[in-house]
Parts: structure tokens; sequence; C-alpha cells
């Protein structure tokens, strides 16, 4: 289990200020990269008629995830709950396997290295691993 400290919380939301602007962006080259380095996962897209990086779709999913991740800051204090409806949507409806969530916190992490080389730090790279892990497992929640 996750857990985050008071200090993580503060480093999340303090990083998340800093780049929430380019959302748009770093969700769109996350859900790319995802679909081109792991392509197992383009099997939740195959009713995307165009699964390139510039696509359309790709942007708009992009967009979905990060509007995700800006809810589950707002929610920090009461992930499990507070992202309770995404797991249900996830399990149930669009039957994603859980393992997916850690793949695209992994390209959520390299996109966002990229594009903030001097403010992502050490402190932020820990801290907001252990968020987008436990943003995971609350994803993950309505799987067991």
């Amino acid at each position: 289990m996750t857990t985050l400290s008071n200090k993580d919380k503060e480093v999340v939301k303090a990083f998340w200020a800093k780049v929430s602007g380019k959302s748009e962006e770093i969700g769109s080259d996350a859900v790319a990269r995802m679909l081109r380095v792991y392509p197992q996962t383009k099997t939740y897209f195959s009713h995307w008629k165009d699964q390139s990086p510039s696509s359309p779709a790709v942007k708009k999913h992009g967009m979905t995830v990060m509007a995700g991740v800006a809810d589950a800051v707002a929610k920090i204090d009461d992930l499990k709950g507070g992202l309770l409806n995404l797991s249900e949507l996830h399990a149930f409806t669009l039957r994603v396997d859980p393992a997916n969530f850690k793949i695209l916190s992994h390209n959520l992490l390299v996109v966002m290295a990229t594009m903030f080389p001097n403010d992502f730090t050490p402190e932020v790279h820990v801290s907001l691993d252990k968020f987008l892990a436990a943003v995971a497992l609350a994803l993950s929640e309505k799987y067991r």
C-alpha cells in the first residue's frame, strides 16, 4: 500500500500547479508514448481509426486522462472514495486490465520529467511516483 505523507501531498500539489497548464500536451504525449512503447495497450483503443500520436483520438484521451489526474490531485486526501466512479467505469464498463494504470503512470512520469526537467527534482519524482501509484491502486479498487 502506498502512503502519501503530508509532504508528498504538498509536493504533488505544488508541482501540479506548475504543470497543469500543459495538461493537454502532457496527456496526449503520455498516451501516444504508451501506445507506442506498450503496444498491447492498443487493444483497448481498437475502435479508433487512427492511433498515431497526432490523432484527435489520442489527444482527446490524453485530455480525459489529465482531467482524471486533476481530479485525483483535488481529492488527494481520499483517492479511494474520490475516484470510485472512475474505478467502476474502468472495471465494469471498459474492463481495463489494472496493470495498465501503472503503465500509463510510468508514461506520465517520463513525459513530465522530459517537459519540466528543472522542476522534476528527485523529491518531486518520488512524491509524484507515490501519488500515481496511489491513484492506480484507487482505480483498481473495484477489481477486488
